[in-house]
């Protein structure tokens, strides 16, 4: 936090902006390997669903109205200003009292980039390593037969 000092939304927004990210670069990528992507993308959005599950609204429905506004944030940026390399802005996330959407920034919650960044490096080498010890597993057991 200290050598780094920058602060992303919280709410959930932050991991959603991240899904819709990914999800679109995994539909410019063919084949098998278009998967990870929307893997991924669809794991992210775990924090925004945990959230609204807590508040006891309709996770289907807050999770896809979240998604829409985020959508149509990434939407605009293609649109209007990619040129100018900032990046898609949208920070509507989940109030975690009532469930309600709105805009982290006039809520002012808040979490720090650092702790963001390890958690999602944490969770996709946790997610790599699973995979290569299944690979393992599998492995031995075909070299048994």
């Amino acid at each position: 936090v200290v050598y780094d000092p920058k602060l992303l939304p919280g709410g959930g927004a932050t991991e959603m902006a991240v899904a819709m990210g990914i999800r679109r670069a995994g539909l410019k990528v063919e084949g098998v390997q278009q998967r990870p992507f929307l893997a991924v993308g669809e794991a992210m959005e775990v924090i925004p669903r945990t959230l609204a599950q807590n508040c006891g609204v309709s996770v289907i429905r807050t999770v896809t109205q979240l998604r829409a506004k985020h959508a149509a944030a990434y939407d605009e940026w293609e649109k209007n200003s990619k040129e100018s390399g900032a990046p898609a802005a949208s920070d509507f996330g989940i109030n975690g009292t009532t469930g309600v959407l709105v805009s982290m920034e006039e809520l002012g919650i808040w979490e720090p980039f650092s702790v963001k960044v390890q958690t999602i490096k944490t969770a996709i080498e946790s997610a790599c390593m699973i995979l290569r010890i299944d690979d393992i597993v599998s492995g031995s057991k075909k070299s048994q037969r």
